[in-house]
């Protein structure tokens, strides 16, 4: 067995012999190993251990703080405990439905290769929904690139290679792209942000659960896909370090291969799995292979089963010859499943696998093949050519591991501004700067690549409202509405405001579509942990993000840590969490969009008005220094969304758009443009004046990013609106829709064309 010799060497040499292996184990960690173990640790035992006790798979750093997030509620069918959350959709023909969401990151390996680090990322989270029995539905990409200026062009290559991976993936799987956000920052340079979120349809009664079953000794370990290959070898380690950049290339062999091909099969292949096990009554485990490989899917299988395991290394079908050990234990190899069977079906599975959908055809020596088998002494065990190359226990392998680090609190929250703001350049330059800013301009040359559509179940595809809508069930009203966001221009100022404006634009994307929110997912993407500024950025995001979906009544049932988003030198991203909401809606004939309808409607603003322009677009346009963020008062922000939600059901919101990046001019504009899809005539827009609405300045009134959300209300339709919003004082009319192509305020008209042109053509060169 060969090992490294942890007690005989002092600290310095012990470190230095663990990076020339690639080891990202402390000297702390290496000695606490073979303490535990009695002897040295073997190399295999010493890569499962730095793979499965990596921040990427043990979350050692942000444990604690995440049991703070409330993960219960009468929506939640399975809370944060396995591959996927699941939500409760509804009810139809005498069956409960679940929605089966994911969502993760693939960052590091998106900056160092971006085409096969995004694709892979869509290829993980796609696995980890169909792991829990699911037909995958949708995918979302909420992304975070640098600057992007022609003269840049690394951080354009980076983009456009995120992109077309994230096409190339998911466009050959046959799953529609439903939603998604983009902001670029120089900030971003070194550390592009690559989330992904994954939508899949289950009955609750055909649930599969990422363990063996209680009953499960002796269960087969069925292993299915792609040959095993050097590939994504030390990726989990790879994805908790700072990227350096003088390491690139060495770092390309920790990014994994996609074949989105061969996983389109691997999904239906599973589907016919389902269908017989279904037939059969059989209760069984299934996990996806994500970091570390064959050894922590397995050790997971198994040890949430109650079990231990036992493989045979030399059983798994490989793309080459001699790999060894360590790398076909714990290589990142994409396209893989691994399944916990009984005995007696075992060979079926095989055969639907391997004959009916030919899998070794599609791909060389991709197959299912049996690996090994969970069993009753809590042992984790591998051999390799008849050698026992790993033996250690398995509550040791998979256990909690746990760092207490120092967090540093991030400063003071800036004071809101409190006299109102003058500003030297004109409406109409900022109007047109602002539209065309590259966090406020079209996304269409980015997601047109996607395939928004496919399987014909898309209601609203991404840009024509606020939130994406599916609805998923043949012949029934039940639909689904998504929404992603997160705003790193507040989370450079205030992270744990950031936190909570990112639950916050999540739920009122969902809420504007007509959809009621059920639950969240969120991705906290953070500096290093090791620094305590930056950990404190961290702990403060987690307080924004509990009290926050506490006071809403809603629960985060999938989610996942991103550390150690910063540049060899530690310069860190700003403070990113980006957070997805899932919303319900039980009749989908009620869903509204962001193209206004006809003229004569009046526009109501249901929000307040704010100085605060921390974090704004306008903000950074004019170079404002010490900004304070919009405040959010959740218990007015329940009232308003859930008279919104009245009011949509009841029929009165012909369109609905909320007030984020750029502010309400923004909102109003793109309330307009939205009838060109439609090829018809864009109607204008007059927006009263300030008196009768707002309480702030026209530069906060106009381009503040202070939340809420404009709605268009039929003239036959004001009386009933007015009615069922009653005393509730943040409800106001702010205008009035007009058959002239303009929007109008005050003695300012501009022409809907030309505010197209500036919002429509800043991102068509970067994504062509």
């Amino acid at each position: 067995m060969r090992d490294l010799a942890v007690a005989e060497l002092d600290d310095e040499t012990l470190r230095a012999r663990a990076d020339a292996l690639g080891l990202a184990l402390r000297v702390d960690e290496l000695r606490g190993i073979a303490q535990r173990l009695g002897r040295a640790p073997s190399l295999v035992e010493l890569y499962a251990f730095d793979a499965q006790w990596s921040e990427h798979c043990s979350y050692k750093s942000s444990r604690s703080l995440l049991a703070q997030l409330p993960t219960k509620g009468a929506d939640v069918v399975l809370g944060p405990a396995e591959d996927a959350g699941i939500l409760h959709l509804g009810e139809h023909e005498g069956e409960r439905y679940g929605i089966v969401i994911a969502h993760e990151s693939h960052n590091h390996p998106s900056q160092v290769v971006p085409f096969e680090g995004a694709a892979t990322g869509i290829g993980g989270i796609v696995r980890d929904v169909l792991c829990m029995g699911a037909e995958v539905v949708a995918v979302a990409d909420p992304l975070r690139f640098g600057n992007v200026d022609p003269a840049r062009t690394h951080q354009r290559a980076v983009a456009r290679g995120v992109v077309d991976g994230i096409a190339a993936y998911g466009n050959a799987i046959g799953v529609p792209n439903l939603a998604g956000d983009c902001y670029f920052d120089a900030e971003f340079d070194d550390n592009v942000l690559v989330n992904v979120v994954a939508l899949g349809l289950v009955k609750e009664s055909q649930i599969i659960h990422s363990r063996v079953p209680k009953h499960g000794a002796d269960f087969v370990l069925l292993l299915v896909g792609k040959a095993t290959d050097a590939s994504g070898f030390g990726g989990a380690s790879f994805s908790s370090v700072a990227l350096d950049a003088r390491e690139t290339e060495s770092n390309k062999g920790a990014v994994q291969v996609p074949d989105p091909f061969l996983k389109n099969v691997i999904m239906r292949a599973s589907y016919r799995v389902f269908s017989m096990l279904r037939e059969r009554g059989i209760e069984v485990g299934f996990k996806d292979l994500g970091a570390g490989g064959i050894m922590g899917c397995s050790a997971e299988l198994c040890s949430a089963g109650g079990f231990g395991a036992e493989l045979d290394l030399d059983t798994v079908n490989v793309a080459v010859d001699h790999l060894l050990p360590e790398v076909i234990a714990v290589g990142e190899t994409q396209e893989r499943l691994l399944w916990a069977l009984p005995e007696e079906i075992v060979d079926e599975v095989e055969r639907i696998y391997n004959e009916e959908f030919s899998l070794p055809q599609v791909a060389q020596n991709a197959r299912a093949v049996r690996i090994g088998r969970a069993t009753a002494a809590q042992r984790y065990q591998l051999r390799h050519r008849g050698e026992l190359v790993m033996d250690v226990p398995i509550d040791f392998l998979t256990g909690t591991v746990r760092d207490s680090l120092p967090a540093q609190p991030p400063d003071p929250p800036r004071a809101r501004r409190k006299q109102d703001l003058s500003c030297e350049r004109t409406l109409d330059d900022l109007l047109h700067a602002t539209l065309a800013h590259r966090d406020v301009c079209s996304r269409a040359p980015l997601y047109r690549h996607y395939d928004a559509v496919v399987r014909g179940r898309t209601v609203i595809p991404r840009g024509e409202a606020d939130a994406g809508v599916l609805a998923p069930i043949r012949g029934s009203q039940l639909a689904i509405a998504l929404s992603v966001d997160g705003n790193p221009r507040i989370g450079r100022i205030d992270p744990e405001r950031a936190a909570e404006h990112a639950v916050y634009e999540a739920v009122r994307n969902v809420v504007a579509v007509g959809a009621e929110p059920i639950g969240l997912t969120d991705c906290l993407n953070y500096g290093s942990p090791r620094d305590a500024r930056q950990f404190g950025e961290l702990v403060a995001g987690v307080d924004g993000l509990a009290r926050s979906a506490r006071t809403l009544g809603l629960a985060f049932v999938s989610g996942n840590v991103s550390l150690y988003n910063a540049a060899g030198g530690g310069h860190a991203i700003p403070a990113s969490p980006i957070v997805a909401c899932l919303g319900r809606l039980t009749d989908v004939s009620q869903c509204v969009t962001l193209a206004l309808k006809e003229v004569g409607s009046r526009l109501y603003l249901v929000g307040e008005t704010q100085r605060a322009l921390g974090g704004s677009v306008l903000a950074a346009l004019l170079s404002l220094r010490d900004e304070g963020v919009p405040a959010i008062d959740f218990e007015r922000v329940l009232v308003e969304h859930r008279f919104l939600l009245a009011a949509a059901r009841a029929g009165l919101l012909h369109s609905a758009h909320d007030i984020s990046d750029g502010g309400l001019l923004v909102t109003l504009a793109e309330m307009s443009f939205a009838c060109y899809p439609a090829h018809r005539a864009p109607i204008g827009i007059e927006l009263d004046g300030l008196a009768g609405w707002s309480n702030v300045g026209r530069y906060e009134s106009l381009f503040g990013e202070w939340g809420g959300i404009v709605v268009e209300v039929a003239q036959r339709d004001v009386d009933r609106f007015e009615e069922l919003a009653g005393a509730l004082e943040s409800v106001r009319e702010i205008g009035t829709t007009i058959e002239q192509p303009f929007l109008a305020f005050d003695d300012e008209a501009w022409e809907i064309d030309d505010l197209h042109r500036s919002w429509s053509r800043p991102l068509e060169e970067l994504f062509p």
